[in-house]
């Protein structure tokens, strides 16, 4: 067991980085408008997230270097290099700094529903004191730059995560029948499709490919490690898809008038379930907030150093200044409640995009014993690839649709 915990490793920030606010509101939609009907999808994003972050965690131990470092190096064409460049900074640098006021603000919001809501006011500027504690946190622990103390705080924070989710969901007595009905038949019901969509989308996020082989490099420097790499994506993942499954049975529980956003779902709760649920489901949002606030800056400074060949030292200069200014952005936008919705579109664009590319370039990596020796793909890992490269090309031309409102 102490083995066990020693090696626990990227596995829970790769958790954590997914199970964001924007996650958490997904799941509270499909659980308040489909009930359990649609736990289906999320098991099929669960196995497809372990496929690929299992090779990129492979890809990070045994090649000890990052993804976005092995893209620059591989792709010998000019073009194609800097069109690829171009597109992984695009969708993970902006993207992030997009969705990085959401995580603040989401774990704002559970903050808010605990203490309430404070303001404070400079002229006729209005600023979210909430919203600055926890940009404040992730900075502080963002800098001191020490892997294994930011480690500890984010298996901390998705274990405190986890039991909320998973008291608020038994606090709701769900019917275990139709859970189990719901995760192993899968059913289409009408104008489900783009939720079903977000539910994939939302747990099978391009930077955490980057993110996953990066970490994995930092935590095990021995191809030996592997089998700890390995039982560490897939503890991980699954437990993060337990947590959304947790979320949708706690959302079904309750009548779909005017649920929007897991804000609505605390108050929904609390008249049905009493005060405690509103607060465990405070505390899981809190949580859900402040590790993807410290994740997607991480991650953007990991894709960022290796895209353009700087040290990824968790301390150099140049990948400190790439979190800060990731940071700054979100804490700036959720404070003042700016909500740019064509930056959002654009991220959301590029990561359509960026999905279904960053899946077919892992596959050809990984087949390449160049890069990894004998611990290439087998036959078995290569058709699940595919698979779900196939899931995330219709993913990505469902998404890009939506965005532009042709669907």
């Amino acid at each position: 067991m102490k083995k066990f915990l020693k090696n626990i490793g990227p596995g829970p920030l790769v958790a954590a980085a997914f199970i964001g606010p924007g996650t958490v509101t997904v799941c509270t939609l499909a659980g308040v408008n489909f009930g359990y009907t649609l736990l289906w999808a999320m098991v099929l994003s669960v196995v497809a997230t372990i496929v690929l972050q299992e090779m990129t965690a492979r890809l990070g131990v045994v090649s000890q270097k990052g993804l976005s470092q092995i893209i620059r190096e591989e792709i010998n064409n000019p073009v194609l290099k800097g069109l690829a460049v171009f597109l992984i900074i695009s969708a993970i640098v902006i993207g992030n700094a997009a969705y990085e006021a959401g995580n603040i603000s989401g774990g704002a919001l559970g903050m808010e529903t605990l203490f309430g809501v404070s303001v404070l006011e400079i002229g006729s500027l209005k600023l979210n004191i909430m919203a600055l504690i926890i940009g404040l946190v992730a900075f502080v622990f963002l800098y001191i730059g020490n892997y294994k103390v930011l480690e500890r705080l984010l298996v901390f924070l998705v274990i405190l995560m986890s039991i909320a989710f998973l008291i608020t969901a038994v606090i709701t007595k769900p019917d275990l029948s139709e859970i189990i009905k719901g995760i192993f038949v899968p059913k289409f019901p009408d104008k489900s499709i783009l939720t079903i969509i977000g539910l994939i989308g939302t747990t099978v996020v391009p930077y955490n490919l980057f993110l996953h082989a990066s970490l994995a490099k930092t935590k095990w420097k021995n191809k030996d490690d592997l089998s700890f790499a390995r039982k560490d994506t897939i503890i991980a993942v699954i437990l993060g898809g337990i947590v959304s499954m947790c979320i949708i049975i706690s959302a079904s529980a309750i009548p779909a008038q005017n649920i929007s956003n897991v804000s609505d779902l605390a108050k929904g709760l609390e008249p049905l379930f009493g005060v405690y649920a509103k607060y465990f489901l405070a505390i899981g949002l809190f949580s859900a907030g402040i590790t993807s606030a410290i994740t997607a800056p991480l991650a953007a400074a990991f894709v960022t150093s290796g895209c353009l060949g700087w040290d990824s030292n968790l301390k150099s200069k140049k990948f400190r200044a790439v979190w800060i200014c990731i940071l700054g952005l979100g804490v700036v936008f959720s404070t003042i409640g700016f909500k740019s919705i064509e930056i959002i579109k654009f991220a959301q664009v590029a990561n359509g995009l960026l999905l279904p590319i960053i899946a077919c370039f892992l596959l050809w990596v990984m087949n390449k014993s160049s890069v990894l020796g004998k611990y290439i793909n087998s036959k078995a890992q290569n058709i699940l690839g595919v698979i779900i490269v196939l899931i995330a090309i219709f993913l990505g031309f469902k998404g890009i649709l939506s965005v532009f409102n042709f669907i």
